[in-house]
């Protein structure tokens, strides 16, 4: 995974986050409140966001070191901050 120069997380953007989560999280984890299916053993997206210490560096941290059960997802900086920044909107 490489991570190119980082975007201020202010500047993060939530929609951007939702399309990755769909297109890299969504086989998994519940990403959207209108999904019906995913895997039971990922947690829904809703209950990372309500975890107390969830923000973008724990967020960066688990996608450079993924579970077994999880693939390798390259994303860049500023596509984790859209990640996160959409995963704190589900709170």
């Amino acid at each position: 995974m490489v991570f190119a120069s980082a975007a201020p997380a202010a500047a993060a953007e939530p929609q951007n986050g939702k399309d990755i989560a769909t297109r890299w999280c969504a086989s998994c984890h519940l990403v959207d409140r209108n999904q019906t299916s995913a895997t039971y053993q990922a947690p829904p997206f809703g209950q990372i966001a309500r975890t107390p210490d969830f923000n973008q560096n724990k967020l960066a941290f688990l996608l450079l070191m993924p579970h077994p059960n999880m693939p390798t997802v390259a994303l860049n900086r500023a596509e984790v901050a859209d990640l996160a920044n959409y995963i704190r909107s589900l709170r």
